[in-house]
């Protein structure tokens, strides 16, 4: 009886935490749900639609047609892509050059690096001194401002100091007495060792650079240099609608006349949300491998 009790309690639990996260889910996708709604539906139905509706009101692809030619939307995808392909491989590359030494424990001064490290996290300075530095050194209007801006991010540089720390010095031994040299035990044992680690901050350092907009609003005075994010607060918080007119000028499509601002505004909000939602799957794949997953191959 007891243990038939127990049983039913916990699917009584089991079910509560199942419909709080189905809530959680719905709460979450249904405004994306609603913006793709509104940019997929008819252009003359539109201003009617509500906040809660995800279903299109009829069927046009009027708005995307007219996203991939507008010209600024065209330069801020490739701004973006080149900011964050760039920017996250040079982010990489340097926190595990600097996480690997960090995580062993005979490195000299170690201890002082590692409280240098952390003082950048509570010292952090604001974008008005950010702002000189980059002027005396001339990156104003020059992609580096925000592609080197935390070259090194001292949270993820910590998550991988802790994640080298796990892999086994029997290992790391086996493969000098192999002939090793460091280069070849950091490039060959440890980074294998460290895809999930180095996965997570992958993510994290691509949706830090695509979604970042105040430091190349700030940094590049000129348009064409402006990212997506940028052109997307042009579009939407500045209320831009002189790009529809632009559109209508450049192009000959026959339903640019009944295009609705509000539903050029939801297809460039979920345009900008594409590349993210697309990468995360490729990466997701990663997080379910062990540390020493093919270690002993």
């Amino acid at each position: 009886m007891a243990r038939q009790n127990r049983t039913g309690l916990e699917r009584m639990e089991e079910a509560i935490i199942a419909s709080v996260l189905i809530a959680l889910v719905i709460v979450t996708v249904q405004p994306i749900l609603n913006l793709l709604a509104i940019s997929l539906s008819d252009p003359a139905n539109v201003p009617g639609m509500g906040g809660l509706t995800i279903v299109p009101d009829g069927f046009s692809i009027d708005i995307w047609a007219l996203l991939a030619q507008h010209p600024a939307v065209q330069r801020g995808l490739m701004n973006s892509l080149l900011i964050t392909v760039v920017g996250t491989a040079l982010n990489l590359v340097c926190t595990a050059l600097m996480a690997w030494p960090l995580s062993r424990k005979k490195l000299p001064f170690r201890r002082t690096i590692f409280i240098l490290v952390l003082i950048t996290i509570v010292f952090e300075p604001g974008i008005i001194p950010d702002y000189f530095v980059m002027r005396r050194l001339g990156l104003l209007d020059d992609y580096a401002a925000v592609i080197l801006y935390k070259l090194v991010n001292a949270w993820y540089l910590i998550i991988l100091i802790r994640f080298f720390e796990e892999v086994p010095e029997e290992l790391i031994e086996a493969a000098e007495l192999d002939g090793a040299n460091p280069f070849q035990v950091f490039w060959k044992v440890v980074l294998p060792l460290a895809k999930p680690a180095l996965a997570t901050i992958t993510l994290f350092y691509v949706v830090y650079h695509w979604n970042d907009f105040l430091r190349p609003m700030i940094y590049f005075n000129d348009q064409d240099m402006w990212p997506l994010q940028v052109v997307l607060r042009q579009f939407v918080v500045v209320g831009d609608k002189a790009a529809i007119v632009g559109l209508q000028a450049m192009n000959s499509y026959e339903g640019a006349s009944q295009i609705d601002f509000k539903a050029f505004r939801a297809g460039m909000i979920l345009f900008t949300m594409l590349p993210v939602l697309a990468i995360y799957p490729l990466i997701l794949k990663f997080f379910t491998k062990g540390t020493m997953s093919g270690a002993l191959k």
